[in-house]
C-alpha cells in the first residue's frame, strides 16, 4: 500500500482544528501528503500546512483561552456580519507570512462561495491569506470578504468536502477528514474546563447557545445562530453525502458534528487530539485491510 496522500480538509468552524491532529497522525505514521484541499477551516489549516508552518500555529492556537479568543474577535455592528476578521488574519500573517499559492511546496485549493454569482470559486493561485479569508466566513458572522469587485462567503455553502478539486497523483490514496459527521459523539476523556467568572461566564453562556443545535428544553429560544448553524449543518451533511458517493475514499476520518460547538475556539488543544485519536482508528483499519471509506 502506497503512502502517498491527497488530503481533502472540509469545513466545520473550531472543529477544524481537528485536522491538525489528522495531519500530525499521518504525518507520524509515515504518510507523505503530497497535495491538499480544503474549505473553510479546511482551508485554513491546510493552507498552513502547505506552507510549512503548522507546528506553530498549533502552539498558538492550543495556548488560547476565552479572553484571547474574544480579544482576536474584531465585532462590528454591521449588518452582514458581527465579526469583521481582519484581526485574526493580521495574527495568523504574524505566523505564517503571505504566499503566492502557486509557490507552495505541495499543490493547495481553498473553495469559496462567489456570493453575487451564487458559484464556488476556487483559489489555486494568487495570495495565501486572501484565499483563507475568502473561505472562512460564515455568513451572519463573519463579514463576507469583498476582493476587486466581488464578495466571497463560506466555502461550505457549496463545496464543505472538496474532494474533486484535490489534486491526484496515480497512486496517491484519497484521504478525507470531515468534522461534520452525523454519527454520535463518544466523550474519550472529560474536558479541561477553564475557571469561569464574570465576564467569562458571559462568554461561555453565549457560546454554549451559539454553538449547540436543537435545544433539549422546548421552551429554549433558538436563536438566530443556533437557527442559522442548524440550517447550515442540514445543507453541509446533504451536500456532503452526495458527494462521498461519488468518490471511493481510501481513508475517512470521521468527526462527530455534535462534538465540539462551532465557536469553541478556545477548546483547540483538546480538538487537536480528538482528530488525532479519529485518525489512528481510521489508520489502524486502513492499514489491516478493514474498509473504512462510505
Amino acid at each position: 500500500m502506497g503512502k502517498d496522500v491527497a488530503l481533502v480538509l472540509s469545513s466545520g468552524g473550531a472543529r477544524g482544528f481537528a485536522h491538525i491532529g489528522a495531519i500530525n497522525e499521518l504525518e507520524s505514521r509515515g504518510y507523505n501528503i503530497t497535495s491538499v484541499a480544503g474549505t473553510s477551516m479546511g482551508a485554513l489549516v491546510g493552507g498552513i500546512y502547505a506552507s510549512g508552518r503548522l507546528r506553530e500555529f498549533e502552539e498558538w492556537v492550543s495556548s488560547l483561552d476565552m479572553m484571547e479568543v474574544l480579544r482576536l474577535t474584531d465585532v462590528t455592528l454591521s449588518s452582514n456580519g458581527f465579526v469583521k476578521g481582519n484581526r485574526i488574519i493580521e495574527k495568523l500573517k504574524e505566523i505564517v507570512h503571505d504566499h503566492d499559492i502557486e509557490d507552495l511546496p505541495i499543490p493547495y485549493c481553498a473553495i469559496a462561495t462567489d456570493l453575487i454569482r451564487g458559484r464556488e470559486r476556487i483559489f489555486n493561485n494568487g495570495s495565501l491569506f486572501n484565499a483563507i479569508r475568502a473561505s472562512i466566513s460564515i455568513p451572519t458572522f463573519f463579514q463576507p470578504y469583498k476582493l476587486g469587485g466581488d464578495y466571497f462567503v463560506d466555502g461550505g455553502l457549496v463545496n464543505p468536502i472538496p474532494i474533486n478539486r484535490v489534486k491526484r497523483i496515480d497512486g496517491d490514496l484519497l484521504a478525507v477528514v470531515n468534522v461534520n459527521a452525523d454519527i454520535p459523539h463518544v466523550m474519550m476523556e472529560p474536558p479541561e474546563e477553564p475557571e469561569e467568572k464574570g465576564i467569562l461566564r458571559m462568554i461561555r453562556s453565549i457560546n454554549d447557545r451559539t454553538g449547540k443545535h436543537i435545544p433539549k428544553n422546548k421552551k429554549d429560544h433558538i436563536g438566530l445562530f443556533n437557527l442559522n448553524n442548524r440550517s447550515i449543518s442540514i445543507m453541509l451533511n446533504q451536500i456532503t453525502a452526495l458527494t462521498l458517493r461519488n468518490y471511493q475514499v481510501d481513508l475517512m476520518v470521521s468527526i462527530s458534528r455534535e462534538s465540539y460547538g462551532t465557536y469553541d475556539f478556545y477548546r483547540a488543544a483538546e480538538i487537536i487530539r480528538e482528530g488525532r485519536r479519529a485518525t489512528s482508528v481510521a489508520l489502524e483499519g486502513l492499514e489491516s485491510g478493514e474498509y473504512t471509506g462510505l
